[in-house]
């Protein structure tokens, strides 16, 4: 089953996708209710909303399918790690300590955009990228479970495209901590959430899911790999990001950029130039998942704000 949130002139919907459009779920309730709820209940709901009067997709506007507690981004594919690298050092190779755990940062659940808007450049940055990823939603609380355990805590899957100012992002990891405001404008959930059961004959022998992924710009496919290219299951992403501590229902856990093109940075390290350059307003990036769905996002021109003060000289007094 698919579920999805949508705006039709000023009034917000959540629904069931249907043959024939999208059925609106009773007034007042929302995707993440569902997932709380749990998976029977939430096939109930939107079995019985199937017999509602569908609203045809196209005229709506798709918004993030829901409104998760957190967003964590994972970095789960070894061939992007190796593109980046030599983009940030020539000859450079995949840290050993990748390998040795899935590693992931919080990004901003209040900077989520629907499958169809547009997406602005971040105020300063000439290095606007895109990378093409697929999330998981959590549909149970837990806390420190294994990955068996980890499998039965999943509602289900949905694109996400987790937008990237590079320079902004090189300049605050040489501190020694982010990404922050490189990756924090914005990221694209949808165009719906396609609960576990509807992807599992993706399955493969090994736990992964051997989706194709797909990423044009202006038309032009840049990107093209399988999500079972992964370093680790989705079961052992959420059971790592559980460790020590809880995911709650409705978290929202991404796969990390795929290889082959996932991104633009993968493909100017491995190329050794700017090539495709970085996206411009007007560009329109299209991610399409084997059995989820695409997303077709616009670029434009962000804000022009004042440039960030600098830190002043260290005075280093000691007494007032």
């Amino acid at each position: 089953m698919r579920f999805a949130t949508w705006d039709d002139q000023g009034t917000i919907s959540a629904g069931v996708v249907g043959e024939h459009g999208l059925h609106p779920l009773p007034s007042g309730t929302t995707i993440l209710d569902l997932v709380r709820s749990g998976l029977p209940a939430a096939v109930a709901a939107g079995t019985a909303a199937l017999s509602t009067q569908p609203v045809p997709v196209g005229g709506v506007r798709l918004l993030p399918p829901l409104n998760p507690p957190s967003v964590r981004d994972f970095i789960a594919f070894e061939e992007h790690v190796e593109g980046v690298a030599q983009l940030m050092v020539d000859g450079g190779t995949v840290a050993s300590e990748w390998y040795e755990a899935p590693t992931f940062y919080f990004t901003n659940p209040h900077a989520l955009v629907g499958a169809h808007d547009d997406v602005p450049v971040p105020p300063g940055s000439r290095l606007f990228d895109f990378e093409m990823e697929v999330a998981v939603v959590v549909g149970r609380d837990g806390a420190s479970l294994s990955p068996e355990q980890a499998r039965g805590h999943i509602f289900g899957y949905t694109v996400f495209n987790d937008w990237s100012a590079r320079d902004l992002q090189r300049r605050e990891m040489k501190v020694g901590l982010g990404p922050a405001k490189g990756k924090d404008s914005a990221t694209t959930l949808g165009p719906w959430l396609v609960t576990a059961d509807e992807v599992e004959p993706y399955r493969d022998p090994d736990g992964f899911l051997a989706l194709d992924l797909r990423v044009s710009v202006n038309g032009v496919e840049v990107g093209h790999d399988l999500l079972s290219n992964m370093g680790w299951t989705f079961d052992e992403l959420i059971s790592y990001a559980s460790r020590g501590t809880v995911v709650r229902a409705g978290d929202v856990l991404g796969s990390g950029t795929c290889g082959n093109g996932g991104c633009l940075a993968e493909l100017w390290g491995t190329r050794g130039e700017d090539a495709p350059p970085s996206l411009r307003p007007g560009d329109v990036v299209e991610m399409t998942v084997e059995g989820i769905g695409t997303i077709r996002n616009r670029v434009v021109a962000g804000d022009e704000l004042a440039t960030v003060a600098p830190a002043r000289p260290r005075p280093r007094r000691r007494t007032r």
